[in-house]
């Protein structure tokens, strides 16, 4: 096994190759585990706060719009399999500059992302046991801890951790839905617009962070065994599934009112505390965390192979490009992950950061992401010619969709696009110096 080769501008890679040990199970597992996760115990509630019932809109319309972004993402992954997903895809369609751009990006979303994911889990403990300010923030960054020391082990260990986790999803939205259908009240879909068209949009743009994770499965492209086969046959069976469980979820929850009695934040400890009593919102919080900690060690797999190859090919310390010698784990990287994200939880901590805006944050980054993921696909499908026309157009399709939504996170799309100017600012330097030397 060889390691890809490098694009102009880069130094050609010499570190050890990563291990080739994903097939088809664990793939489905790491895309349901990475977009079947958070949003759903969470977003829900929020989206109804904006937009009323219409919130169903915004769920049906993602659940849709999902399936080009996957089948874009997949695509691009079997046409090259190379670790780091975007980053590559953008360092293969535009350069140096722009992979380094995207790379810089991928940090900054993990590092925002990830506690604020952990914080959600922290909700529900506190929604059903008793904790301080401080007990909240300290359990959330004992999530993101623990994803670190799992995906220290090795990408065996994280994917088997990811095949439990679906289980433990898929029950969870399953008993949910069951038990919540039969409290649905018609009376509590009107008004089905209370706000306008306006909150509708809104929430889309909120409701994005609960169908990111396509894009996560890409970033690990290098360790499947077989990249042409299992991609596109892992997609199809998790955008259904993923559209069909959010949708059920969003319904039962607008349906029963949970939004409007303190479920905001943990929509299914309420509906379930109300029908079973205060130990099913004790047993929901619980499965709640097993799940945040499998969205969690998902993307932190993902993660930390970007923030590697961004390092393999120069973008950021090249210190960060070490690989474990037995595990082959990206090991330097995981730390400056755990770092970052410790100095994330103060920040939000001393801030008094609402969960909604650190949503956003995060989310602008991603969509951003999206957005040079997308637009790569239309560079490199257009290159290969008339046989890719069709991934092209999926391309296209994924692209436009990015460029809408995009507006509407509103002000937290500045931290993002500030990561981004200052990323192509150092890359151009460096890339430039490097050229003088030659």
């Amino acid at each position: 096994m060889t390691a890809p080769s490098a694009s102009p501008g880069f130094p050609t890679p010499t570190v050890p190759t990563l291990r080739r040990a994903i097939r088809t199970r664990h793939a489905v597992a790491l895309y349901v585990s990475s977009v079947l996760g958070s949003g759903i115990l969470v977003l829900p509630g929020l989206a109804a706060q904006i937009a009323g019932p219409a919130s169903l809109i915004a769920w049906a319309f993602l659940a849709v719009a999902s399936l080009p972004f996957a089948l874009t993402f997949a695509t691009l992954s079997s046409r090259r399999p190379e670790s780091g997903g975007i980053y590559g895809f953008a360092k293969e369609a535009f350069g140096p500059s722009i992979a380094v751009v995207s790379g810089w990006l991928f940090t900054f979303w993990e590092f925002t992302g990830a506690p604020a994911v952990a914080l959600i889990a922290a909700s529900y403990l506190g929604y059903a046991f008793p904790l301080d300010r401080p007990e909240t923030f300290l359990a959330g960054f004992a999530i993101v801890a623990s994803a670190i020391v799992v995906n220290y082990r090795g990408i065996v260990l994280s994917t088997r951790v990811q095949l439990a986790v679906i289980g433990a999803i898929v029950a969870l939205l399953l008993v949910t839905v069951a038990v919540a259908g039969v409290r649905v009240e018609p009376a509590n879909f009107s008004p089905f617009l209370p706000y306008g068209w306006a909150p509708v949009a809104t929430a889309v743009a909120l409701l994005f962070w609960s169908f990111l994770g396509y894009e996560n499965v890409s970033n690990v492209a290098e360790e499947f065994e077989n990249p042409q086969r299992d991609f596109r046959r892992s997609v199809y069976l998790s955008v259904a599934l993923v559209g069909v469980l959010y949708f059920a979820v969003a319904f039962v929850t607008v349906g029963t009112a949970a939004y409007r009695a303190g479920g905001s934040v943990a929509p299914f400890a309420a509906i379930l505390g109300s029908v079973v009593g205060r130990y099913a919102a004790a047993g929901t919080a619980l499965v709640a965390l097993f799940i945040i900690f499998g969205v969690v060690n998902a993307y932190t797999t993902g993660m930390s192979r970007v923030i590697y190859a961004t390092a393999r090919d120069g973008g950021l310390p090249s210190a960060l490009a070490t690989l474990d010698p037995t595990t082959r784990v990206p090991r330097r990287a995981l730390l400056v992950m755990l770092g970052g994200s410790a100095g994330v939880f103060v920040l939000y901590y001393v801030l008094a950061i609402d969960l909604t805006t650190a949503l956003l944050v995060a989310s602008g980054a991603a969509i951003v992401l999206y957005v040079l993921g997308s637009a790569a696909g239309v560079r490199l499908h257009g290159r290969d010619g008339a046989a890719a026309g069709s991934a092209r157009s999926i391309a296209a399709l994924s692209l436009g969709i990015s460029l809408v939504v995009l507006p509407f996170i509103g002000w937290p799309i500045v931290a993002p696009l500030a990561v981004a100017g200052v990323a192509l600012v150092v890359a151009q330097r460096r890339f430039v110096r490097n050229r003088g030397e030659v």
